[in-house]
């Protein structure tokens, strides 16, 4: 597989009504989606999400937590009527989750098609935000690509990636864990203030590192785990394993979000093969997750459980040879596919340019690297108006560093000078607003809600459900092969349905 997997990103977007701090994060959420909805011809009511196999209380570990037991933040099993929930024309999710609007990119195989689909998000984000503002100058609601509002709270951006069911978990913690801390210095997206409420004067590298306090865990609002143990595969469960990922950013940069999917693809690669680096354990994970935030440097030092001291680059460079071994080994049979070839050529290219410039100047990543970017600026300033990290217009900058509209965003205005590197055009994402990736099941979901939006009364990453004129029960569709029910498996079945009843009647015999 090298880098190439069945992967995609969730984002809860920050919101905001500017001079109405009162208001209900939730309604303006359901705002949000409600007004795109509607203005994108999906039917609101139907179209939601179908939950029948989720199990967000399912232990990767080998048990379930009881119902009584869970924060009510973890039952995202539950229907709530009040609250707004669509599946878009593009495959994805958009719907409310924890007081946010979230868009859940549709699943792709690459790390260049995540970047695609995920900056559509922004861009349905933008369009949503746009319909609720009639006057600019005095927004309704206001919406940040971004993990943290500087006062305390935190919401996440994830990322999932399908790998085999058949691998030990206490192998993938073991695996992942001293990646995952030093994976932040790649695709941190920088934030201003030391601490969950930003309360010590300063700036690190991610938002999200100060709110991780286990190694361990299923939880994902409280007491956050660097290695979260949601067992849901969305997918044929004896085959696949679910990785969800919760210590990343929203990311801004598509180098970022390249190295992020990227490298962490490729490391579970090495997992599976049985090929990670040894010798690397933490000895205390979540410290070391912070202490790596906090110093842009890139200098400070984590403690081995062998009491050796090692940087983030360095324990960054183990996992970068055991790659370049790997895919000149056993690997060198994957590398054989073009495509495959091509996306993780790109990838151990880059991941090898930008860590040998971050261990000598960082700085020279800045048309690459989030925080490094963001630190370019807000230092900038520092130096040309005597500023303290303390003083309230670096914070402010910080939070409009990722406000979604083009004439605040301090990023896309760096991007529209040429001082940000892109990977993919801007006709490619605006496609990706309503087109579905073809190589996945997501594009069969995407068709499916844009040609019969009033026939499908909910979905999920693995199902469809219609309802089938002149059929009094409800049809539920499953689909767990994610790399069927795409545009070359079953295009020319959905291409001849002039309706559903003619679709699921050809589709059936033909499914398995």
């Amino acid at each position: 597989m090298t880098v190439c997997r069945v992967m995609g990103i969730e984002t809860e977007y920050g919101i905001s009504a500017p001079g109405d701090p009162s208001a209900n994060p939730m309604f303006l959420s359901g705002q949000v989606i409600t007004a795109y909805a509607r203005a994108n011809g999906l039917v609101v009511g139907r179209g939601g999400w179908d939950y029948t196999t989720e199990a967000p209380l399912r232990d990767a570990r080998g048990w379930e937590l009881g119902r009584a037991y869970a924060d009510p933040s973890q039952l995202t099993d539950v229907d709530d009527p009040t609250l707004a929930n669509v599946v878009l024309t593009n495959g994805a999710r958009f719907y409310v989750d924890h007081a946010h609007p979230e868009y859940s990119g549709p699943e792709v195989t690459n790390p260049r098609d995540a970047i695609i689909w995920d900056r559509a998000g922004d861009e349905i984000m933008r369009r949503a935000a746009a319909l609720l503002n009639p006057d600019p100058a005095r927004p309704t609601v206001t919406l940040y690509k971004n993990n943290t509002d500087g006062k305390g709270a935190s919401y996440g951006t994830h990322e999932n990636y399908l790998m085999r069911r058949d691998l030990d978990f206490a192998q993938i913690v073991r695996g992942l864990t001293p990646f995952f801390v030093a994976r932040q210095v790649l695709c941190g997206a920088g934030r201003v203030g030391i601490g969950q409420d930003s309360r010590t004067p300063g700036f690190q590298i991610a938002q999200r590192a100060d709110f991780f306090e286990a190694e361990v865990g299923l939880e994902t609002t409280i007491k956050r785990p660097i290695i979260n143990t949601r067992d849901e595969p969305h997918a044929t469960p004896d085959t696949y394993r679910r990785l969800h990922v919760i210590v990343g950013d929203a990311n801004q940069s598509d180098v970022t979000n390249l190295l992020k999917l990227g490298t962490t693809a490729m490391v579970l690669t090495l997992i599976e093969a049985g090929s990670t680096p040894t010798g690397l354990t933490l000895a205390d994970p979540v410290r070391a997750m912070h202490a790596v935030s906090h110093d842009p440097s890139l200098r400070a030092t984590v403690e081995l459980r062998d009491g050796r001291r090692l940087t983030a680059l360095d324990l960054l460079w183990a996992y970068y040879e055991a790659s370049r071994a790997f895919l000149a080994g056993e690997g060198a049979e994957t590398m054989a596919d073009p495509a495959v070839a091509v996306a993780t050529d790109e990838v151990m290219t880059r991941w090898e340019s930008v860590m040998t410039r971050l261990g000598t100047n960082p700085s020279q990543c800045a048309r690459e690297v989030d925080w490094v970017a963001k630190h370019g600026v807000l230092e900038g300033l520092r130096s040309r108006d005597g500023l303290a990290w303390g003083e309230p217009r670096l914070s402010a900058i910080d939070i409009q560093w990722t406000d979604l509209r083009p004439a605040k965003n301090v990023f896309q205005r760096l991007r529209s000078r040429g001082l940000i590197e892109d990977l993919v055009d801007d006709a490619a994402v605006q496609a990706a607003v309503t087109s579905p990736p073809e190589d996945t099941r997501a594009w069969f979901r995407g068709e499916c809600v844009r040609r019969f939006p009033h026939h499908v009364v909910s979905a999920s990453w693995d199902s469809i459900v219609f309802d089938v004129p002149g059929q009094r029960a409800l049809q539920r569709l499953a689909l767990q092969e994610p790399l069927r029910a795409t545009r070359a498996h079953i295009g020319h079945v959905i291409d001849r349905s002039p309706d559903v009843t003619t679709l699921l009647r050809d589709l059936l015999p033909e499914a398995d």
